[in-house]
């Protein structure tokens, strides 16, 4: 079962605990902290106001699952499950099996003047999911169950789903069939194929299996105005693509219930290397390089000195042994303050990988990497998932871990990088507190790369404050990611968190044209209202 105030199931492997080591770390880094109190999940569930729907055979009113429906997966919403105070919850969810009950269930709540959240695994990081304080009733309808491969095309190589197939499901349904989607976001474990589509995901290995847009090849989804049936069309001129309409909706306009997608057969080897460099403006330029120079990788991460420095600190905890002889040793390879590292994987066959990491590895010796010898590839990708359950342990300790994301082109990445780091960094100042944060960039592209900071600040006195914390910081980090003319979200999609913030990556038309498409299939702002779209002036 799922764990109903934090990330994972209750029984998972990946479950995490902060050492002695880390604790000391944290300390020196942003302070000592406490824990605060927690709410238990019948202290919560007490607080669910009695339901304002009518009953239905498709839908529950069960208290504790309108609980476990009511909130995401972002600090916001940790804080408030933590604290008890969720303030909001579903009237009711439910659990279709089907497009057709999906659209018994709008038929239902346009009749009854319903609002409508779709959910997938509940992963939202930005309130894609969270209902508002709203006179009309509120329906969460969960597609958890729409969870299998309909059919596949092997010839062509497309697969149709139920939105609802999570990570896992839908990957071992396709290796069972000899294939593979290679759509892996951090969020894999739990997040869906249609909040993939709906969020304009982009997986670890995107740049060979391609971000969701590249692998969304049709599907269906229901409206209040009816179906709207997408072909699977290899290419067509002919006007605007209806499946880029659908493409980061957000559940604005309707519920994707079934997604064709582009899979590939699986691969013979994948191989995942760590190579060290000497400075920031060294590695930035390799891993420039390696993608202009189209050298066939499936991934190029590049963390920045203060990421480098934490991250092998971190992961050693009270061991520090390992940490100390790999600095020496890089050391006198000329690798010492301000080192960085990459992280690139290669994925097809065993001949193109062979190949492929000896053209990689040349392009960072040209520019003073060195390539680690010790295996830390193969422990990114043992780990790969694990980091969203570092927010759990850390909390209960009285930290705060957060992130904030972007792209811009590269002329723009190391300014736009350091002034999002500082403003984050010194964004509670004015309180005396810490921030401790940095960056990677976890997708790169020929005209530019993502840039993801994390950063990590102390609860302080009550979940309040902390939520106060986290606004201040949000609203300095976003202010100067709009200043640097990076998009709002390169990943994680807009829902309520972002959508303030919209207008200046679209401009006033293009906001216009977004919401006049959201209008004609939802007149009467009944789907995920609140999310996507900024308040009107």
């Amino acid at each position: 079962m799922r764990r109903w105030n934090g990330w994972g199931n209750e029984n998972s492997e990946l479950t995490m605990e902060l050492n002695k080591g880390l604790k000391m770390l944290l300390g020196a880094l942003v302070g000592p902290s406490h824990s605060l109190p927690e709410a238990s999940l019948s202290e919560v569930i007490a607080k669910v106001p009695e339901s304002r729907l009518q009953a239905h055979p498709l839908i529950s009113l069960d208290p504790e699952i309108r609980v476990r429906h009511a909130r995401g997966q972002s600090l916001p919403d940790w804080l408030a499950m933590h604290s008890g105070e969720v303030g909001t919850f579903p009237d009711g969810v439910a659990h279709p099996e089907s497009s057709e009950q999906v659209r018994e269930l709008l038929n239902y709540a346009a009749e009854l003047n319903i609002d409508v959240i779709p959910y997938g695994g509940g992963t939202s990081v930005v309130g894609h999911i969270n209902p508002n304080a709203s006179e009309r009733p509120v329906l969460t309808i969960s597609l958890v169950r729409m969870n299998k491969l309909i059919s596949l095309d092997s010839e062509s190589q497309l697969a149709r789903f139920g939105a609802g197939t999570a990570g896992p499901d839908l990957e071992a349904q396709l290796k069972a069939k000899g294939f593979t989607l290679g759509h892996f976001p951090q969020s894999w474990e739990l997040s869906t194929l249609g909040g993939w589509v709906a969020s304009r995901s982009s997986g670890q290995q995107s740049l060979h299996y391609g971000r969701i847009e590249g692998l969304f090849a049709g599907g269906r989804m229901e409206t209040l105005q009816g179906t709207l049936d997408m072909p699977t069309i290899p290419a067509s001129s002919a006007g605007p693509d209806i499946r880029e309409m659908v493409l980061g909706s957000e559940g604005r306009m309707g519920i994707i219930t079934e997604a064709v997608v582009r899979v590939t057969p699986l691969p013979e080897d994948e191989q995942f290397q760590v190579v060290f460099f000497p400075s920031w403006d060294s590695g930035l330029a390799a891993a420039r390089n390696l993608v202009q120079q189209r050298v066939a990788l499936s991934m190029v991460r590049l963390s920045n000195p203060l990421e480098t420095i934490s991250l092998l600190h971190m992961g050693a905890g009270e061991n520090t042994a390992g940490v100390t002889a790999l600095e020496a040793s890089l050391a006198e390879k000329g690798i010492g303050a301000g080192k960085v590292m990459m992280t690139f994987a290669i994925t097809g066959s065993h001949r193109h990988c062979v190949h492929t990491k000896e053209t990689a590895l040349q392009h960072c010796t040209d520019q003073g990497g060195v390539a680690d010898q010790s295996g830390l590839g193969d422990n990114w990708a043992h780990g790969r998932f694990r980091a969203p359950y570092v927010r759990d342990p850390l909390g209960s300790a009285g930290y705060a871990v957060d992130t904030m994301e972007t792209a811009v082109d590269w002329s723009m990445v190391t300014e736009s990088m350091e002034k999002i780091e500082q403003a984050i960094r010194t964004g509670l100042a004015d309180e005396g507190e810490q921030v401790h944060a940095y960056t990677h960039l976890s997708h790169v592209y020929g005209q530019g790369s993502s840039i993801y900071t994390t950063y990590v600040y102390r609860f302080g006195d009550s979940y309040e404050q902390a939520l106060q914390r986290w606004r201040k910081l949000k609203a300095a980090g976003a202010a100067q990611t709009v200043a640097c003319g990076g998009t709002i979200s390169h990943q994680h999609g807009v829902g309520a968190d972002h959508r303030q913030y919209l207008t200046a990556e679209k401009g006033e038309l293009g906001i216009a044209a977004i919401e006049n498409l959201c209008q004609l299939f939802d007149p009467k702002c009944q789907m995920n209202p609140g999310k996507l779209l900024p308040d009107a002036n």
